[in-house]
């Protein structure tokens, strides 16, 4: 069976990186977070990052860092999310006491769509959480209009969370992800392009989110501060989100080679992309000019799914949906509500696979299955 993920491992540097941090027995506030946080702000481009422990963990932080303040003073607020993506983007909002809205997804990008967002944004707007659906930047441009206008409406300016879980590498209007004025969280899973095993990352657009992301990733202190065991003071208590030596090291020993991983999905998708074009009862989704995408699997909207899916897995090719439509669960029964770009889609989105590992007898076959039809 052809996967649709597979595991990036540099195993023999990773082997050697990890033992270096057993035998140091320095697993914990090392220097190896450090060094790859050094990396990766060069890479993206933007020296405010702080690595911790999962993607999951970096959303929850955000997020609290958005709204705790507010919340004391107003009460819970909401947050402005999209259904279509993983379960893991959404539930940090209700972790941090905040209500979902959905906004509907653009059935082109599978992104969040600007026009609805603009239509659901309110003064009880606390954050709008966008998701880069599959590695696709979404209209950022866009969305930091609608933010614009409301805060000539209301008065008030939500925060731009980007999940970029699945867009390492993915770049808008020529820069890397991380670098357009917003908080952006990116994932090290193990699945990812880039692997810790389990890591995560927070990028800050400004120093004071800088600084309070730095220290309440370990309970609210400050482990720079030259300080007397014990005297030291809390100003804003935080969690156990941060990210140990031996993951850094993992994730250190697979940076070296993330742009080559990253150049063999565009390479299968840009295949995809010629191969697939107007082909009768599957359609494409946007490639705008302006953006990059990291191509984390690769996306495409079919008639009768059950039976394309079914096609591939009896030719050795495994296909997924992902996740569910988040809103269909019943924990967020009360957030219900009509989206019709998402329902004209969703029972006919499909990914396949297009990563590193697929050789190009793997690559041509894929195209040849589904040319024969369904």
């Amino acid at each position: 069976m052809i996967p649709l993920f597979n595991v990036a491992m540099s195993e023999r540097e990773a082997v050697d990186r990890v033992a270096a941090v057993i035998v140091g027995r320095r697993l914990e506030h090392g220097p190896v977070v450090a060094e790859f946080e050094g990396a990766l702000a060069g890479a993206l481009g933007n020296p405010r990052v702080v690595a911790l422990n999962s993607g999951s963990s970096a959303l929850h932080l955000s997020i609290d860092l958005v709204t705790r303040r507010m919340a004391q003073n107003e009460g819970p607020g909401e947050v402005l999310c999209t259904p279509l993506t993983f379960e893991g983007t959404n539930w940090p909002v209700l972790a941090n006491g905040q209500r979902i809205r959905w906004v509907d997804v653009d059935p082109a990008t599978l992104n969040m769509d600007p026009d609805d967002l603009a239509r659901k944004i309110s003064p009880a707007t606390r954050a709008i959480l966008v998701v880069h659906w599959t590695g696709y930047p979404a209209d950022l441009n866009g969305i930091r209009a609608v933010v614009e206008e409301a805060h000539a409406r209301f008065g008030t300016r939500p925060v731009i969370i980007e999940d970029c879980a699945q867009a390492w590498g993915a770049t808008y209007r020529g820069a890397p992800l991380g670098n357009h004025g917003n908080i952006c969280v990116f994932s090290f899973g193990a699945l990812k392009m880039l692997t810790c095993g389990s890591g995560g990352l927070l990028v800050l657009p400004d120093d004071d989110l800088y600084e309070r992301a730095r220290s309440r990733r370990f309970y609210g202190i400050d482990r720079r501060s030259d300080r007397t065991y014990g005297d030291y003071d809390v100003a804003e208590w935080g969690y156990r989100f941060y990210l140990n030596d031996i993951a850094a090291a993992v994730g250190l020993a697979n940076f070296s080679s993330v742009e080559e991983l990253l150049a063999r999905h565009r390479e299968n998708a840009a295949h995809y992309d010629k191969e697939l074009a107007g082909l009768a009862g599957l359609e494409l989704t946007e490639r705008a000019d302006d953006r990059e995408p990291s191509f984390w699997v690769y996306p495409a909207k079919v008639d009768n799914r059950e039976s394309f899916m079914r096609t591939l897995a009896g030719a050795g090719i495994a296909t997924s949906i992902i996740s569910r439509r988040n809103d269909a669960h019943s924990c967020v029964a009360a957030s219900g509500t009509t989206l019709p770009g998402l329902d004209s889609v969703y029972d006919r989105v499909v990914y396949l696979p297009v990563g590193w590992w697929l050789s190009e007898q793997d690559r041509e076959h894929i195209v040849d299955t589904i040319r024969s039809g369904w």
